[in-house]
């Protein structure tokens, strides 16, 4: 059995996948807007060692909102995101991120999972490869669809810088 492995480099806005055979998936991304860091409040992406906690979004059609982890009756369109311009869109598939360290992405005020940190589709367009969000990472839709059939609940997450 293989053993995978997810590598989010917050310097080159890039997400690996990776085995015991090699890369098996590559992409560009998009995290925090405001940097790397742990703090509740900080809409910075945590670093450190991750699972992939839970999935969400199975069987979902792409561009489907996710509004608290469920997904709305929504369609993500160019008139929606026109009516909601503030909205920080959560498209197609959710993989929930939770920390494995002790004080530094896990617990207290640094708990990864308690800060709702996922990757997540984003509307098409959006430009992968540049900071912009507001803490978690940013996929294309497609690219999520991917992920998120390749790895299981429980895959470990590296984010580095």
């Amino acid at each position: 059995m293989s053993n995978l492995q997810v590598t989010i480099n917050i310097t080159k806005q890039s997400l690996e996948v990776s085995d015991d055979g090699g890369v098996l998936f590559h992409t560009l991304v998009s995290t925090a807007l405001n940097g790397a860091g742990e703090e509740n409040g900080s809409e910075c992406t945590p670093r450190g060692r991750h699972i992939i906690r839970a999935k969400i979004g199975e069987g979902c059609d792409l561009n489907t909102v996710f509004v608290a982890r469920r997904p709305s009756d929504e369609v993500f369109s160019e008139s929606l995101q026109q009516q909601y311009p503030e909205r920080d869109w959560i498209l197609t598939r959710i993989l929930w991120l939770s920390g494995c360290e002790s004080g530094i992405n896990r617990g207290g005020n640094v708990d990864t999972m308690r800060r709702y940190i996922y990757i997540h589709g984003c509307p098409d367009g959006t430009e992968m490869g540049v900071p912009a969000s507001h803490g978690c990472i940013r996929m294309t839709n497609k690219d999520v669809v991917t992920l998120f059939e390749l790895l299981p609940v429980g895959t470990d997450v590296l984010i580095c810088e």
